[in-house]
Formats: C-alpha cells, structure tokens, sequence
C-alpha cells in the first residue's frame, strides 16, 4: 500500500489530531471521509476496522488497523521530532495524553459536538450544563502549566501540544470562554505558528 489511510470525520478533533501530524511530519497519507453522523461507522465493513465503531482509524497496511486517536499519534510519531526519546519526557508526553482522554475531551469536546456538529444545545441542555465545571477544571490545568511554559513537555512542540490543541481550539464551539485563559490563548497562538500548520477545517488531497 503505497499511502498510510486515515478513516476521517473532517469536523472531528479526534481526526484532526492525525492529519495535523501527518501534514507536519510531511508525511503522504490518503483520508478517507467516514461520516459518523449517517451511522457510517457502525456498518460490518468499518466494524471489522474498529469493533469499537469509532473514528479515527489508521490502516498501516492492508488489513492491518489501528484505532484511538492518541495511540495513532504514538505510533506515527514514534522516532521524529515530535516524540522525545528520553524514558521520562515520554512518559510526560504520554500524562498529558492520559489527560487529554480523560479530563479533558469527555467534557469539551462533547459539548462541542452536541451544541455545534448536531446542533442540539436545547436538547442537551442539562447534559452540557453537567459538563462546564469539569470542563473548565482541565482548561485550568493547562493554564497553569502554561503560565511556566511554552509547550507541555521539554519546551518543544510535541505531539503532547497536539493531542490537547485539537479540541481545546475551538472549545469556544462547545461554550466554553477561552478569553479568560490568556496563557492557553497565547500557546495556541504557538501552535497555529508551527511548520505546516492545517486548520481543523482545512482539506486537501493528501494522497498527492
């Protein structure tokens, strides 16, 4: 297989986070739209990729898969610039993963995607109400650490920066105030500045 394939929701942060990697590495891959909305990930064909029927799915080689958006980044980054190879920096980098999943993109990026991808912040009002104070706790997180450094492991763009930026940019998306988090303002003002930068919105043909 000549390109590495990325089943791909273009609005999901989740996806963002690999083709952002991939755009920055300078890496070739071919993005195949997965629509989440019209149930095309619970259909036997994408089952077999990811039984757990979500995106993103990386397919290294024919039937050979590889799902959850932050071991996606692990694998991809595993030897490059964007991953330190220092046994401590990488246990960082992989806290801030843990974090991502855990604290941070079950209330951020759900609300997000009630309130501006289904359009349904009337109908999950008491949901999304539930959601703030947790929210809010992890941006707080970052924006301490952020008040003492650049970036979040070493002072170097890692794919730590990468798997909190996907979601945490456009958590004004799910409600979230990002004007009162002037450190998380200016970091992601880093970010956007990083070589071969892609909006979250943006696509090409990455297979060329």
């Amino acid at each position: 297989m000549k390109n590495k394939k990325l089943y791909d929701f273009l609005p999901s942060g989740n996806s963002y986070k690999i083709r952002l990697l991939f755009t920055q590495m300078g890496m070739p891959f071919e993005r195949i739209n997965v629509n989440i909305l019209q149930g095309e990930t619970r259909t036997p064909e994408f089952l077999i990729k990811n039984p757990n029927g979500k995106i993103p799915v990386l397919e290294i080689n024919t039937g050979k898969y590889l799902a959850e958006s932050n071991a996606i980044l692990m694998y991809l980054s595993e030897g490059t610039e964007f991953l330190p190879y220092d046994r401590f920096l990488r246990a960082q980098v992989l806290q801030w993963l843990f974090f991502e999943q855990y604290s941070h993109e079950p209330f951020i990026a759900t609300s997000r995607f009630w309130i501006s991808i289904l359009g349904k912040a009337e109908e999950y009002r008491i949901a999304i109400e539930q959601k703030r104070e947790p929210g809010y706790a992890a941006l707080k997180i970052m924006e301490n650490h952020l008040k003492t450094h650049n970036f979040f492991v070493n002072e170097r763009y890692t794919i730590a920066d990468i798997a909190l930026f996907a979601y945490t940019h456009v958590a004004d998306e799910g409600g979230f105030d990002l004007t009162i988090f002037p450190y998380i303002q200016a970091w992601i003002k880093r970010v956007k500045s990083q070589p071969r930068y892609i909006s979250i919105t943006e696509e090409r043909n990455f297979a060329e």
